[in-house]
């Protein structure tokens, strides 16, 4: 049975940064991509970023280029997210998601497996 958990969210000012983590169980990262989506109050759910455990391929969204970096560590099935510069339109509950990739960008793939989130508040 997959199962993600994520961790690492808090209370940050801004210009601060925080590393999320997401934890997987019932399956190895190693056919897997893993993405991290995240959703403000009153607006849709957006993709932030993804790998693709086989070659450690990666996709970020625009508002997050050159700030967040994504990474694994297969050893402990856990990825990671790094957040730098983190400034208020960040504020969210970040989820991670997994699903199976062969030969599927992370960004293409439709993630069917969720962790239940967790929050990352940005304010002064």
């Amino acid at each position: 049975q997959v199962q993600l958990v994520e961790s690492g969210g808090g209370l940050v000012q801004p210009g601060g940064s925080l590393r999320l983590s997401c934890a997987a169980s019932g399956f190895t990262l190693d056919d897997y991509a893993i993405g991290w989506f995240r959703q403000a109050p009153g607006k849709e759910r957006e993709g932030v970023s993804c790998i693709r455990s086989s070659d450690g391929s990666t996709w970020y969204a625009e508002s997050v280029k050159g700030r967040f970096t994504i990474s694994r560590d297969t050893a402990k099935n856990t990825v990671y997210l790094q957040m730098n510069s983190l400034q208020p339109e960040d504020t969210a509950v970040y989820y991670c998601a997994a699903e199976v990739a062969y030969g599927t960008s992370c960004s293409s793939v439709i993630y069917e497996s969720w962790g239940q989130g967790t929050q990352v508040t940005v304010s002064s």
